[in-house]
This record gives C-alpha cells, sequence and structure tokens, in this order.
C-alpha cells in the first residue's frame, strides 16, 4: 500500500491553466501549465491537463500516491464540484469538472472558486497566516474574492458567497461579462485597465508612449512599462483604478470588519504606481469606526504557487469514495 503523501493543486485562469505535486510541507515539487483557451472543448482541456499531469505523478509513485485534487476556478462551487456560468472561461453553462478528473485520474477532486483557493493558500503559506479575518482580493483577468471569518472561509448556502469583483460601484459604467453594468472588475482587473487605457487615449491628446502601440492590443503589462517610465497618461491610469478599487475596499470593510485585505495577482505587482492611489481611496472612504484598523497588504505567493498551493490545501481534505 503506498502512502499517500501528496496532493495535486490545480488553478484555472482566464489565460492560463497551472497544476503541480505539492507535499505535506506545502513544497511544489513539480508543476506544468496548458493555455485555457485552447480547448473549446471541456473533454479536450481535460485530456490536455492529464497528458501532462500524469508524468508529473509517475515521479512520485502514480495517482496511488495522491490523497486528493484541489482545484481553483472561477465560478467554481465547492458544494458541487462545477463550474457554473464563468463569463472568462471558453466553456457555458454548468461543467461538472471534478467528476471528470476523478473519472479520468481515479483520485478523489474537490473545487473551489479560484480567488477561495488563492486565500487559502495565503492562509496557510503566506501573508494572512494567524490571521482568522481577511479578505483576499485577486486582480487578474478578472477581480475575485476569497471571504474569511473567523477562520473560516464563506461559501454562502449555495456554495458562491463573495463574488466581490461584482459588486457594481457604477451603475451607468461599463458592461460586465456577466451581463451586468459597471462592475468592479471592469475597472481594476487587468482587462480593466487595458480598457481605461484605450478610452483615456481617446479622450485626450497630450503625447504618450502607449500611443505607439495599437489601441487593441494594449495589455495593462504596457501600462506598468510605460509608468515605469514616467508617462503622464500611464500614471493617471493607475491612479484612476486605484482610487476606484480603494472606495470599493472601504466598503468591503464595512461588511465584515477585516483585519487585513490581501492583494493577489498581476496588478498588485504594480507596486506604489497601485497601492499608494488605493491606500489612500481606501483610507479617505472608510467609516470612522474602522479607520486604521485594516492592514492592506501584498500576496506573500509565488503567483504560480499560491493559487496551486490553495487548491491544494483542499485536496488534503477530499473524502475517498
Amino acid at each position: 500500500m503506498i502512502e499517500k503523501s501528496y496532493v495535486v493543486g490545480m488553478d484555472i485562469g482566464g489565460t492560463n491553466t497551472v497544476f503541480g505535486i505539492v507535499d505535506s510541507r506545502g513544497n511544489v515539487l513539480a508543476s506544468d501549465s496548458i493555455k485555457t483557451h485552447s480547448y473549446d472543448k471541456i473533454e479536450e482541456y481535460v485530456d490536455a491537463v492529464c497528458s501532462k499531469l500524469t508524468p508529473l505523478l509517475d515521479k512520485v509513485g502514480g495517482a496511488e500516491a495522491i490523497k486528493g485534487m484541489g482545484i481553483g476556478a472561477p465560478n467554481g462551487n465547492y458544494y458541487n464540484g462545477t463550474i457554473e456560468f464563468a463569463p472568462n472561461l471558453p466553456w457555458k453553462g454548468v461543467i461538472p469538472l471534478a467528476s471528470l478528473f476523478e473519472e479520468k485520474l481515479g483520485i478523489p477532486t474537490a473545487l473551489t472558486n479560484d480567488a477561495n483557493a488563492a486565500a487559502i493558500g495565503e492562509m496557510t503559506y503566506g501573508a494572512a497566516r494567524g490571521l482568522k479575518d481577511f479578505i483576499m482580493i485577486t486582480l487578474g483577468t478578472g477581480v475575485g474574492s476569497g471571504i474569511v471569518i473567523n477562520g473560516q472561509l464563506v461559501y454562502g448556502h449555495d456554495g458562491f458567497a463573495g463574488e466581490l469583483g461584482h459588486v457594481v460601484v457604477n451603475r451607468e459604467g461599463r458592461a460586465c461579462g456577466c451581463g451586468r453594468k459597471g462592475c468592479l472588475e471592469t475597472y481594476c482587473s487587468a482587462t480593466g485597465v487595458a480598457r481605461t487605457a484605450r478610452e483615456f487615449l481617446a479622450a485626450r491628446t497630450e503625447p504618450s508612449l502607449l500611443r505607439e502601440i495599437p489601441a487593441e492590443e494594449i495589455v495593462s503589462k504596457d501600462v506598468y512599462d510605460a509608468a515605469v517610465q514616467g508617462d503622464k497618461l500611464a500614471l493617471d491610469i493607475f491612479e484612476y483604478t486605484g482610487t476606484i478599487l480603494g472606495q470599493a475596499l472601504a466598503d468591503f470593510i464595512a461588511f465584515s470588519s477585516p483585519e487585513a485585505i490581501v492583494l493577489f495577482g498581476g496588478l498588485s505587482k504594480s507596486g506604489d504606481y497601485i497601492m499608494k492611489p488605493v491606500q489612500k481611496a481606501m483610507e479617505a472612504n472608510v467609516l470612522k469606526i474602522y479607520a486604521g484598523k485594516t492592514k492592506l497588504l501584498l500576496s506573500q505567493l509565488k503567483d504560480a504557487d499560491a493559487a496551486v498551493l490553495g487548491a491544494s490545501a483542499l485536496g488534503w481534505e477530499v473524502k475517498e469514495g
């Protein structure tokens, strides 16, 4: 009987899917990735993951050595093991992803929202160690959140609690993939930053490094690169984005009075360009009774590892059979 000493963690992002083998100390022993959007059919996607995951499993003794698999996914439902109506993924409707992987690999599998997985990773290995009340905000292709209250992730009665990326910050605002208007993620995700860049370039006339790039090809990294070179328009984009995010965080503090808000994902790596306006707007808008009580922290986990580790934590808890 092989000792079940390892778990598999997998993070499904709008752009990349990353997966790895994790030991009981939280070391990612081996990992690989595929492009999420390369597969229009879910069966082809599962096959593609398994073809790259199986050689990794073989290195640790095969599927028999794996206690469980945890998956973090947009619109992932912890209760049902399904991805449901995820706007940033190529597969529509309700996808029974956990059972698809269980059937293919023979490994018990649990699934949760990608931001919840990152929150579990942060609580276990990162900036939220020892914290019982915090909110994790993931700034990626979309904006996700994991809410921890009294040491427990909040799932709600249906498994979908904590969609702070779809809190509306402007009722007449930008159309969102979810079907509503003015959601936080239309402004404060990587795609939201690129949208802001296009709007600013169209509305303003001053020179900018961003004008050297075809408008429809601009990504948030381009805005960061321009900001580093002192580009006024790029700096204004960060100011605009950070202010909206900071105002929203002030509202979130009123909801659960967290000890900390942890920012994670590509956009959070923009350092002071984003953090200064976020902090300033948060402090200017927070209710007086909460003033100075909530720390704003950056994730301490490496981007790829954080979500893989968080998802893998679910693997230890999976019920067999």
